[in-house]
């Protein structure tokens, strides 16, 4: 029991840089004192006594403002960072190292009694402020959540959810789409789940922009070419529309400052 204690309070000191000793750790940390609460609702709740599982759970949502349903599984490591507003459904499933940040939702969306209704996360998640992960499906080892994203089906392990509705960004080396710089390095944490990589949406519209500064540019390439050889030929001085497009006039740069980086 204190070796896993002591597991809570160093996983706090590894991934906040804030956290300065143990003591203020026991003392000052909502999350830390959450997740203990929560071990004795939980122990209630699966030994018959649900009331008195549900009032430790009340007590521990009213001193530290996180919700956790005391029929919901917790790993080992998990921090529950700054946390105020988060809210832990009672089949959702947090796996070990995961860390979770203030105004999180893992939701339900189904009614059914009995059924798995809320997610289920994998070991080393990430689920950024604000995040709302709603269904009974999985989040794979190592994934991360962007802030305020709503994640309504699965995430594969390493990959990256951003957006409304939110979408995939798949891992490169299938281990974490973080902002690791080295294969060889280890992976290091990455606060916020803040990834290097962009929106899979601004890098489609990107990319449509890239196609059609491109098509324009040998538009004008072959009306340029058309209105040399109509010089050349006398009998053919005409063929050269007067709107004809000699010039480039697309400005993909702008557009690629619209959609961002």
């Amino acid at each position: 029991m204190f070796a896993r204690l002591r597991s809570d309070i160093q996983c706090i000191l590894d991934r906040d840089p804030a956290a300065r000793s143990t003591w203020e750790v026991i003392t000052c940390y909502p999350g830390l004192h959450a997740i203990w609460l929560h071990r004795p609702a939980h122990w209630c709740w699966n030994h018959g006594l649900k009331w008195l599982g549900r009032f430790i759970s009340h007590f521990s949502r009213w001193l530290t403002g996180i919700e956790i349903h005391p029929g919901a599984k917790i790993g080992q490591r998990v921090f529950f960072d700054h946390a105020m507003g988060v809210v832990v459904g009672e089949t959702a499933e947090i796996g070990d190292g995961c860390t979770i940040y203030q105004g999180v939702t893992l939701g339900g969306t189904s009614l059914y009694k009995g059924a798995k209704r809320h997610p289920t996360l994998g070991r080393d998640v990430v689920v950024s402020a604000g995040a709302k992960v709603l269904g009974g499906f999985e989040v794979g080892d190592g994934a991360k959540i962007g802030s305020n994203a709503v994640v309504i089906k699965p995430v594969p392990a390493g990959a990256t959810a951003v957006g409304i509705p939110a979408r995939i960004i798949p891992s490169k080396e299938g281990q974490s789409a973080d902002v690791t710089t080295e294969p060889q390095q280890p992976r290091k944490f990455t606060a916020y789940g803040i990834t290097q990589e962009d929106d899979p949406l601004s890098q489609a519209m990107r990319g449509l922009i890239d196609n059609a500064s491109s098509q324009e540019h040998q538009i004008a390439l072959l009306w340029q070419a058309i209105e040399k050889l109509s010089s050349a030929n006398q009998q053919a001085k005409d063929c050269v529309p007067c709107d004809a497009a000699l010039k480039e006039q697309f400005e993909a740069g702008k557009l690629n400052e619209l959609v961002g980086k």
